[in-house]
């Protein structure tokens, strides 16, 4: 951890990122103007090419793609913000802001949802939310760190991130980093099993997932159902990335929906072909921990 980075929220602030309290107040303004403040689709027929399926206050916030085995979600962080759930095995669910589902601050606000990483009693992971911690933080970690502001960053720990002078709200830790200076790890095609996690009958190509940031900021997941780290690894590097992080793998763990708004509330769409699914998707208590992607 950098020294003077506090952990947790801002001094005066509400127990929410900056952005996601920022959002609850405006809300009830924008239900008043002809542009609808959140629009989702779950377009069919994806290619290669970046297809909006997200706008915020009327400005596109959200993309999908898919490139052969591996389906991308992009997002832009001037109009969405990611929030890190516990599940109730991973974590329980008693002390924290954002528990084993969807809560009801960002249901109507919900663009996306996705899985987390490795369960949180193997080795080589980390998780904190608002100063609640279920597995200390190491050094040199891949680390998905969200600051109290609700801008998230993807890097190695205590080198790069946390950002100096920011304030952590949440971080998640996962292995290595995947992807770093827009390089894969040396290890994606030599040491499969044993650096980037054990598979379900010992084979090297299985469901994957990850999380990339790009030079300017945005987002990337990725994922698909046939996998290799290398594969997963060039993936974000097609698409941009400069840092990237695996998170859960094989096919029970391995799932991302988009959520279209209907008066009754969001449907989720299931993102990649082939996908097991997670029970509930995140709308119902689950027992992994997880990634939700909300306007802000």
């Amino acid at each position: 951890m950098a020294v003077g980075v506090a952990l947790g929220t801002r001094p005066g602030s509400s127990a929410l990122p900056a952005r996601a309290a920022t959002r609850t107040v405006r809300a009830a303004a924008n239900t008043t103007r002809s542009v609808p403040p959140l629009v989702v689709r779950a377009p069919s027929g994806i290619g290669p090419n970046w297809t909006r399926v997200a706008r915020v206050d009327g400005v596109a916030a959200a993309w999908i793609a898919q490139r052969g085995a591996v389906t991308l979600l992009r997002f832009d962080q001037n109009h969405v913000h990611l929030t890190l759930h516990t599940g109730s095995l991973d974590g329980g669910t008693v002390g924290w802001t954002y528990g084993d589902q969807i809560t009801t601050r960002e249901i109507h606000l919900l663009v996306a949802g996705f899985n987390g990483g490795f369960k949180l009693t193997y080795s080589n992971v980390g998780f904190m939310s608002n100063g609640h911690v279920a597995v200390g933080l190491k050094p040199d970690l891949a680390s998905i760190v969200t600051y109290a502001n609700g801008t998230s960053d993807i890097g190695a720990w205590g080198q790069g991130v946390p950002a100096a002078g920011e304030q952590v709200f949440s971080v998640l830790q996962n292995q290595q980093l995947l992807v770093n200076n827009g390089i894969a790890a040396a290890t994606v095609s030599t040491c499969i099993i044993t650096c980037w996690g054990a598979t379900v009958g010992g084979v090297t190509t299985v469901a994957r997932s990850g999380l990339g940031i790009t030079a300017s900021g945005q987002l990337v997941w990725a994922a698909g159902e046939q996998l290799t780290p290398d594969s997963l690894a060039q993936a974000f590097i097609d698409a941009g990335a400069v840092r990237a992080i695996e998170l859960d793998i094989n096919p029970d763990w391995v799932a991302g929906y988009l959520y279209v708004h209907h008066r009754t509330g969001p449907v989720p769409s299931p993102v990649v072909p082939g996908q097991v699914g997670i029970y509930g998707q995140l709308l119902a208590p689950d027992a992994r921990d997880f990634f939700a992607v909300v306007a802000n």
